[in-house]
């Protein structure tokens, strides 16, 4: 996964890996439209499968962390500090390389069919109280996490456009503590429904 090093250096895969190819589940238990998405975002020269396209894209992710950091952003809760990369990612590739959209939304699309058998932790609750573990010892539930936000972020951008990447921006500005229905509210009613529904619906 991409990463930062240290304040200065972030650090990003060159190569297909063990990593990513440990997400691609057997195709055989995706529908057909989906493995098609799969074998046409992904497909290598000689028929081989390569995450690379989408894994590439994630140090655009890895740059809105640093952007919500330097602007001293109030997260609320730490799934939330993900989901809002994911939104910052998702909007940059649709509104400036919307060629690439199929390489940044088919994957988390395909691991998110996987089902989440085999995951010890599933729920927005569970990540929040979690969070230092499954990051550190359960790489592959932490990316299951990543893929539910990124469907989200993706869900989210299509319903309330680019209008909702600065409106949620102005939210986290509020460093007041708020606890689950206080934000969700504001989230419906100050940047879109859509980012309620992460929380009402997950």
């Amino acid at each position: 996964m991409p990463h930062y090093s240290n304040d200065n250096t972030l650090v990003v895969a060159a190569e297909n890996n063990a990593f990513w190819k440990s997400f691609i589940p057997p195709l055989t238990e995706l529908p057909t439209e989906l493995v098609a998405k799969v074998k046409k975002a992904y497909s290598e020269k000689d028929g081989q499968l390569s995450m690379q396209p989408f894994f590439d894209l994630l140090a655009v992710h890895e740059l809105g962390h640093a952007y919500h950091r330097q602007a001293s952003l109030y997260m609320q809760r730490k799934w939330m500090g993900e989901l809002f990369c994911n939104i910052f990612l998702h909007t940059y590739i649709a509104e400036r390389q919307p060629q690439l959209l199929s390489a940044l939304t088919v994957f988390p699309n395909m691991v998110v069919a996987g089902g989440s058998k085999g995951y010890n932790f599933i729920t927005l609750d569970q990540f929040e109280s979690n969070y230092t573990e499954i990051a550190t010892k359960q790489p592959k539930n932490y990316g299951w996490y990543q893929c539910r936000l990124h469907v989200a972020a993706a869900t989210i951008y299509d319903a309330g456009g680019k209008l909702v990447l600065p409106n949620l921006w102005t939210v986290l500005q509020d460093k007041t503590n708020k606890d689950d229905q206080q934000l969700a509210n504001e989230l419906g009613t100050k940047v879109h429904a859509s980012m309620a529904d992460v929380m009402l619906k997950w």
